[in-house]
């Protein structure tokens, strides 16, 4: 009888394959035909006759035929099921390239390749044809970029909502060892993926009076005399869903001046100049993401960013529940809001003013409402980085806002006072304006029902120190979610050999929609066979970085060498000054120990700093002065290679992560909230070297312990006692550790050039991030990491550990964490 069922099962399998085969053959004759047709109407030309570009366009657009149906039927179900949507606000979506994200997603990926192979094309040339969308920076906007990901691969109704900017933070250049900051004109040949919405623009109000006038039968009546009103675009992005026919949107707003604009008719010369004023003022807004905060105007613009972005979005979501019929009083059953970051706390606030201005609703009730809709994700741990703003900027650009929460702050502080008598203490600590500021955490604290960290220490510090105040008041707001990253762009995506390898291994394809089984492959971390062909791969996407590093930095660097790489932003507080202190270190060893066996290693680091950011760009600046000496030197002999790697982001990222033998993840312990690329390297095979901080921690819990990853420094709450008590000597450090006195002084000797700020502010400045303090145990760690890259096999097997037991990391997994505990929405099947 089990021969017969094993006949059975065998014809059964063999008849699907079939199937699967023709219908394959089906897709690619649509897809050809698709092809062939848009690019005849879009060019008016043979594909023979078709530059790179406009190949990658026309396979944008056939793409997009086969997303625009689904778009359709995915709005369509929302509205006539009136489920529940989430609405995610971030000023940064740092979405990276997205015609191969959306190839994947689509299931067309394979097909799409084999027709332009049938036209001699190659798809990873068009690829290489798109510009990254320029909507983000770092690992907030990554991370925003990752969860609306994970929401449509998971059918859950949720959106973004940010601002479409026309230039990124910057384009980076590294001349003469110095970053050099050009526009990121990103725009320039258009964003394939947009759909602009003129019908839905949106009218938002700045500057102006508003006050509250008194009626005839005593009632208050607002007054809003000669407000500036700006019209917000959207351009919708659509956003689909791997495999599932969901397909939700990111909103992105532009500032542009009204239709009627361009006609001056009879206008007086002044009257001329202040119509150029105004459009220069619009065009403005969106111009630039991030405009430079160091300036009063820098920050102005900052705060008028946020508030265009995030008033559009709220009147936007109000009108859409509306025209779907819902009643405004259930409004926060049918609708969630969640802020990612202070940037749109404002939100509060607008929400308020719509209920109470426009539709008539109570206070109370106005207030139960926004409340039940708004939720927080907090991403800062030291208090000084919380944004706020100066009254005297708020309140005249934002008058009726500011109304509103002068409003809400007094009430929130009547029950304050009743909870803490006689304790302005704690009425200081909590309220909203406060010393002339407007403390933009700690309105969205009090006007929503959910305030979380994005890992478990981050939150835990939240609770005892940050937000103490805050949580003591309402413990039951606060909860942890920590982040995750998509993993169908950071290995399905970024490392294809690796997904196949996985893929036939555990025998199941199941991991794509449930990277939690990724966790099958602890079975084969042991396995020989298993572990050769992870190092065969491993060996292959270094190699792939050493092309792009030959190409763009002109320089060879060896595969076969351990490749320790550091990519995120340069800041202080993550430590890439340390990295590079280390590296001059172990130089000197070279040139004076002639017994130091050093492992062939690449350090190779990447991010940007912002622009008036003077100790970041001096880092850099050093980095490139250490590689431009240790490289030339014949005495080094390759044993250490240095390479900085200009303008680093999502599609570089994409090269790179996959690369790595060694994550450093090495900020302060206490400062760094959760971290993402930690993750993307784990997921990709690497070993940690960090501090016990963001969630590193947790990464060393996945892997269970120490013996796969390493871990120095001091902890978190050494950390916040050396702040507290003030006992930290940097120049202590300096004058009692010879190694640290050494290579610190290699600073300002001439053996690299001068950085005389750098000395001064690691010793006279007194270290504020700890670098000379933890030096001595980040020395050791790297030892203790080339001690286990000697042993291939361990390596491999802790390889091969960290990436059975990433699928933990993945955003798939924060998100249904925030759809079930804090937002209570359920996946929605588009069929």
């Amino acid at each position: 009888m089990s021969g017969q069922k094993g006949v059975f099962f065998l014809a059964k399998e063999k008849k699907e394959k079939k199937q699967r085969s023709r219908e394959f053959e089906q897709l690619k004759e649509g897809l050809k035909l698709r092809f062939v047709n848009t690019a005849h109407i879009m060019w008016g030309r043979e594909l023979n006759e078709l530059t790179m570009n406009e190949i990658y366009q026309t396979v944008a657009a056939t793409a997009k035929q086969y997303i625009s149906d689904n778009w359709i039927k995915t709005n369509k179900t929302y509205a006539e099921r009136q489920e529940k949507q989430i609405y995610y606000f971030s000023i940064e979506f740092l979405m990276g390239r997205l015609l191969k994200s959306n190839l994947i997603n689509l299931g067309i990926e394979e097909a799409v390749r084999e027709v332009l192979d049938d036209f001699h094309l190659e798809l990873s040339r068009t690829y290489e044809e798109e510009p990254d969308a320029g909507l983000g920076n770092g690992g907030l906007g990554r991370l925003a970029a990752c969860f609306i990901d994970s929401m449509a691969a998971h059918r859950l109704p949720g959106h973004g909502c940010s601002i479409r900017y026309q230039y990124g933070l910057f384009e980076q250049k590294i001349i003469d060892g110095n970053q050099v900051e050009i526009p990121d004109n990103w725009l320039k040949d258009g964003f394939a993926w947009e759909y602009r919405k003129p019908d839905k623009a949106i009218d938002v109000k700045f500057n102006g009076n508003a006050y509250m006038k008194k009626m005839d039968d005593g009632s208050l009546k607002l007054v809003y005399e000669n407000p500036m009103i700006v019209m917000a675009v959207p351009y919708d992005v659509p956003i689909v869903g791997y495999h599932n026919n969901t397909v939700n949107t990111l909103r992105l707003w532009n500032a542009e001046v009204n239709r009627d604009f361009s006609d001056y008719g009879m206008l007086t010369q002044e009257q001329m100049r202040q119509k150029q004023d105004y459009r220069t003022f619009v065009e403005s807004i969106t111009r630039y993401l991030y405009p430079d905060d160091s300036t009063y105007d820098g920050r102005r613009m900052r705060l008028i960013q946020e508030y265009f972005m995030t008033s559009a979005g709220v009147q936007s979501i109000v009108r859409h529940y509306k025209k779907s019929g819902m009643d405004i009083h259930a409004f926060a059953q049918k609708v969630a809001i969640h802020i990612n970051d202070t940037h749109p706390a404002v939100a509060v606030a607008e929400l308020m003013r719509i209920l109470v201005d426009e539709e008539n609703l109570g206070w109370e009730e106005a207030w139960n409402i926004t409340r039940n809709t708004i939720a927080y994700t907090n991403h800062t741990i030291m208090p000084e980085a919380l944004e706020k703003w100066p009254v005297d900027m708020f309140r005249p650009l934002l008058p009726r806002i500011y109304m509103i929460i002068d409003e809400i702050n007094r009430r929130h502080l009547e029950e304050v006072r009743a909870r803490y008598p006689h304790h302005e203490e704690k009425v200081h600590a909590l309220s909203i304006i406060q010393d002339g500021m407007v403390h933009m955490a700690r309105l969205a604290i009090v006007g929503g029902h959910s305030v979380n960290g994005v890992a478990a220490i981050h939150t835990e510090i939240l609770k005892t120190t940050t937000l103490h105040d805050f949580y003591e008041y309402n413990p039951k707001m606060f909860n942890n979610k920590t982040n995750g990253i998509t993993h169908r762009r950071w290995l399905m995506g970024a490392n294809p050999e690796l997904d196949v390898l996985i893929t036939s291994t555990i025998g199941s394809r199941r991991w794509h929609r449930h990277p939690e089984q990724l966790d099958l492959l602890n079975d084969y971390v042991e396995d020989k066979p298993f572990l050769a062909e992870l190092g065969k791969i491993k060996h292959l996407r270094k190699e792939a970085l050493a092309a792009y590093i030959r190409e763009h930095n002109h320089m060879e660097v060896d595969p076969d060498s351990l490749f320790d790489i550091q990519v995120k932003r340069i800041h202080s507080y993550k430590r890439q000054l340390m990295n590079v202190l280390h590296i001059m270190y172990q130089y000197h060893r070279i040139r004076t120990d002639r017994s130091f066996d050093m492992l062939p290693t690449t350090y190779i680091f990447g991010g940007k700093a912002a622009p008036g950011y003077y100790i970041a760009k001096e880092t850099i600046r050093l980095i490139n002065a250490v590689a431009d000496r240790i490289n030339n030197d014949p005495l080094v002999k390759g044993r250490i290679k240095v390479v900085f790697i200009e303008n680093f982001g999502v599609s570089i990222g994409e090269i790179v992560y996959p690369a790595a033998d060694v994550s450093e993840q090495i900020s302060t312990a206490s400062k760094e909230a959760s971290g993402t690329g930690n993750m993307k390297f784990m997921m990709n095979g690497a070993i940690t070297l960090g501090t016990l901080d963001g969630a590193n921690v947790e990464i060393r819990d996945a892997v269970g312990g120490d013996e796969h990853c390493v871990i120095f420094g001091l902890k978190a709450e050494e950390v916040l006692n050396y702040y507290a008590t003030g006992t930290y000597s940097a120049w202590a450090e300096y004058n009692t550790n010879e190694r640290v006195r050494t290579v610190v002084n290699q600073l300002t000797d001439g053996t690299f050039g001068n950085f005389q700020s750098l000395f001064d502010y690691l010793v006279h400045a007194n270290d504020e991030f700890f670098i000379l303090k933890d030096f001595d145990a980040y020395a050791a760690a790297h030892e203790e990491i080339m001690r286990r890259y000697r042993d291939r096999y361990h390596w491999l097997k802790s390889s091969a550990v960290n990436i059975a037991n990433s699928g933990r990391f993945s955003s798939d997994r924060t998100i249904d964490e925030y759809a079930s505990e804090i937002w209570q929405v359920r996946p929605v099947v588009i069929s």
